[in-house]
């Protein structure tokens, strides 16, 4: 590493090619590869709501 101090970032996302099966690791790439969509309800007011649910 005489000549290339610092060649690769740590940020920048690494691994992963085509289909071997290895995935991203660093980088804001592995945040989207771990993380699963999730919604919730919250009742931010003092009034009780209804089931969100329940078609009326």
């Amino acid at each position: 590493f005489i000549n290339t101090y610092r060649l690769i970032s740590p940020i920048a996302p690494f691994g992963g090619f085509k289909n071997s099966g290895f995935g991203r690791e660093s980088g804001m790439e592995v945040i989207k590869d771990y993380s699963n969509v999730k919604t919730t309800w919250i009742n931010t007011s003092n009034e009780p709501i209804g089931d969100p649910f329940v078609i009326r």
